[in-house]
C-alpha cells in the first residue's frame, strides 16, 4: 500500500487528488498539508512513501518542504506538481530533492502510473525534463554542494560511465537496454551500481552527477 501526503494550498484541489488516489487499489491518502511548513511537519510525523508536492504555497515554498523532507526523512520521496511545462520550478525542485514532476492538468491515469514509477525507485523524468535539468546546468547554476566526487566517477566502469552517458541524455532504461544490446535486468543492475556509487537519490541525480563530473558536456551555444 502506497501511503500519499498531499501538499496543495488549494483545498478543491487536495480534495480532488485525494478521491483520485483513494480511488485506486494499492494506494492511501494518510494527511493533507495546506502549506509548506506544514506539509514538512506531517512528513516527519506520518512518514508516507509519497509526497504530492505544490510548488507554489505559503508559509513554505514547495521547493523549500521538499529540501527538508527529502533531507530529513529517508526514503520519503516527493512528486512535484507544477501549473506550467518546464517552469523555473522544476529545475530546483529535482536539485532539492524531488523525484520527478507531474502537471496538474494531466489526465488521472498519468498521476497513478507516476506514483507507480517512482515507488519502484525510478525517477519520474522526462526527456525535455533532463534537457531543461542540463540546460540550466551547464548555465552555471550547479548542485548544492560543489562539484561531484572525482573518486567516485574514477571507480566506475566503462560499461557504467556508458550507461550513465545515456542516463544523462534522457534515455529510459529501455531505451539503454535496446541501445546497449543487453537486457533490461543488466541495465537495472548497472543504475544500482550507479547509484550507489555516486550516492544519488534518483536518475535527476545521476544526470547532475554525470555532467558535475564530466562524463558527458552540454550543449554549445
Amino acid at each position: 500500500m502506497s501511503r500519499i501526503l498531499i501538499a496543495d494550498d488549494q483545498a478543491l484541489l487536495r480534495a480532488s487528488l485525494r478521491a483520485l488516489v483513494n480511488g485506486y487499489d494499492g494506494c492511501e491518502v494518510v494527511g493533507e498539508a495546506g502549506d509548506g511548513a506544514q506539509a514538512v511537519r506531517l512528513a516527519a510525523e506520518l512518514r508516507p512513501d509519497l509526497v504530492l508536492m505544490d510548488v507554489r504555497m505559503p508559509v513554505l515554498d514547495g521547493i523549500e518542504a521538499t529540501r527538508r523532507i527529502t533531507a530529513a526523512a529517508d526514503g520519503v520521496r516527493v512528486l512535484i506538481l507544477t501549473t506550467f511545462d518546464l517552469d523555473e520550478y522544476v529545475y530546483e525542485g529535482l536539485l532539492a530533492g524531488a523525484s520527478g514532476f507531474l502537471l496538474k492538468d494531466s489526465p488521472p491515469a498519468d498521476l497513478v502510473k507516476a506514483i507507480e514509477v517512482i515507488r519502484s525507485g525510478e525517477a519520474l523524468l522526462t526527456p525535455a525534463a533532463t534537457r531543461r535539468l542540463i540546460t540550466e546546468f551547464v548555465r552555471g547554476r550547479k548542485a548544492p554542494g560543489g562539484s561531484a566526487d572525482t573518486t567516485s566517477l574514477a571507480g566506475l566502469t566503462a560499461r557504467e560511465r556508458e550507461v550513465l552517458a545515456l542516463v544523462a541524455r534522457g534515455l529510459s532504461n529501455s531505451e539503454i537496454a535496446a541501445e546497449l544490446f543487453v537486457s533490461m535486468s543488466t541495465v537495472k543492475t548497472h543504475m544500482s551500481a550507479l547509484l550507489a556509487k555516486l550516492g544519488a537519490r534518483d536518475r535527476a541525480q545521476l544526470v547532475i552527477r554525470a555532467y558535475e563530473g564530466g562524463v558527458v558536456r552540454g550543449p554549445r551555444g
